[in-house]
């Protein structure tokens, strides 16, 4: 029984909703079939007890008195999972009350009471407009209205108060904001996953958009600017224009929408910063993430990830904002899961006291947790690699240069990561064996770290080689 398909969906209600189900089946409007209502009784009881269910006692429930038949429990099972997706239909179509508006304005004109579509209409147009959501589905919503509208007045024969112009640019806008949204999350999508997509109209529609001066409609101006910075690195200007309009329209866009936004600009304020190790990208991406915490976008089902937490600690650091970054790194603790938590938490409290040179307790944060996820072990020995180095112990330091490499070329498939921190050990070897009395070999030194394209620990290095080296920050490893 519990290999069926109503049983695996029957199990994904929640205590509430198998209640209200229970409800639901037991309604003669929508079941008239008793053997359902038995056999939902005894799958809630199952459920809310943790029995198992069993096949001869579900039969029982729903057929009291006869004889086991399969063929009969199978037909009560099917009939059972098909009232449960009307369930979840009826659920999702009565989610959104001020769309049923619409539909009830279509209802009451179907039956020619234009009175009463009138006034459902008007209460629709009212809650939509008084929503501050100006996404597309508001857009969408709007031509419901009108095409209501129109079929309502096409129904009354007033010729002379048809709205079609209304309709069409409803139509255009709702097309055209979802059009865009699409080919941001599919560019984005591209990047990750090396998979090249075509976008029809999109250059007909960035002329358009153009000419029609619609890029005052935020639905549209922020995703017609993240299409052209998210395809071109160099169009610096759409960034910027995308970021100070989110800042000015953010309460415009639902939650969910909002966050997938932020994270557009975010990750590609990451990857410019990485590119270019110049510190206004470093802030523009710190003022996103500062943004987003700010709206409590960061936080899916009240956990924060792990590789966002990291992330925002490093661009702090970056920018010198150290005190910040421990009071995000205590704030956020608790909303970290809980496998990764004591791992990330003593990672960046290292990370906070390497910066302010504390290396003896940058060291013990770095002792108290078991780092099981490999990027985090790596970053967390690529630290102690540079504390040893900050505090002359050479002989540690060579030791554990090969402790790294080795535990590098014990782990598959790791790609990237392997090069980087192949390269960071190389190239640290390197630095303590330098001759200081042999210039070319230190400017030739210098060449190769700056014209290695995968080594995150480049700028660390080439300070190293200067005359009077600075303790710098850790560097942002991967985008979110």
């Amino acid at each position: 029984m519990e290999k069926t398909l109503l049983w695996d969906a029957f199990a994904a209600l929640t205590k509430a909703e198998r209640r209200e189900f229970d409800k639901f089946v037991r309604s003669p409007f929508f079941n008239q079939k008793h053997q359902l209502t038995g056999l939902c009784a005894y799958l809630r009881t199952c459920r809310d007890t943790g029995q198992p269910a069993q096949a001869e006692a579900a039969f029982a429930a729903a057929y009291p008195g006869q004889a086991f038949d399969d063929q009969k429990l199978r037909l009560a099972n099917s009939d059972l999972l098909a009232l449960l997706e009307h369930y979840w239909m009826y659920l999702e179509k009565f989610a959104d009350l001020e769309r049923n508006k619409i539909r009830l304005a279509g209802a009451y004109r179907k039956r020619n009471l234009p009175k009463h579509s009138q006034i459902a209409l008007r209460e629709a147009r009212r809650s939509r407009e008084a929503r501050p959501w100006r996404h597309a589905e508001h857009f969408d919503d709007l031509h419901r209205v009108e095409l209501e509208e129109f079929q309502s007045a096409s129904a009354a024969k007033r010729y002379e108060s048809f709205n079609l112009q209304e309709i069409s640019d409803l139509l255009d806008t709702t097309f055209i904001a979802r059009k865009l949204r699409h080919v941001c999350f599919a560019r984005s999508h591209q990047a990750v996953v090396k998979t090249a997509y075509r976008f029809g109209l999109l250059d007909a529609i960035f002329q358009h958009v153009e000419q029609e001066d619609l890029l005052q409609i935020p639905a549209i101006a922020l995703y017609y600017h993240a299409c052209h910075f998210l395809v071109d690195p160099t169009a610096e200007s759409h960034f910027f224009r995308f970021q100070e309009g989110l800042r000015v329209h953010a309460q415009r866009f639902p939650p969910d929408e909002l966050r997938a936004l932020y994270l557009l600009a975010i990750n590609f304020g990451i990857k410019k910063s990485n590119e270019t190790g110049v510190l206004s990208w470093y802030r523009a991406t710190f003022e996103l993430y500062r943004e987003a915490l700010d709206h409590a976008l960061l936080l899916e089902n009240g956990i924060l990830s792990r590789f966002a937490y990291h992330n925002i600690v490093g661009v702090a650091i970056r920018l010198r904002e150290v005190a910040w970054a421990e009071a995000f790194i205590h704030r956020y603790k608790p909303a970290l899961e809980r496998s990764y938590r004591e791992a990330a938490f003593s990672l960046n409290m290292a990370r906070v006291d390497y910066t302010r040179q504390n290396y003896r307790e940058a060291l013990l944060h770095l002792q108290r947790a078991d780092y099981k996820d490999f990027i985090n072990s790596l970053n967390a020995k690529t630290l102690q690699l540079k504390i040893y180095y900050e505090t002359g112990e050479y002989d540690l330091l060579e030791s554990h240069l090969d402790s790294v490499k080795n535990y590098i070329r014990r782990q598959r498939a790791v790609g990237y990561h392997r090069d980087n921190f192949l390269n960071i050990v190389r190239y640290t070897r390197a630095l303590i064996r330098r001759n200081p009395e042999e210039p070319g070999a230190l400017l030739e030194l210098r060449r190769q770290i700056e014209q290695e394209p995968v080594l995150t620990e480049k700028e660390w290095l080439l300070e190293r080689l200067s005359p009077e080296p600075v303790v710098p920050p850790p560097s942002i490893v991967k985008p979110i």
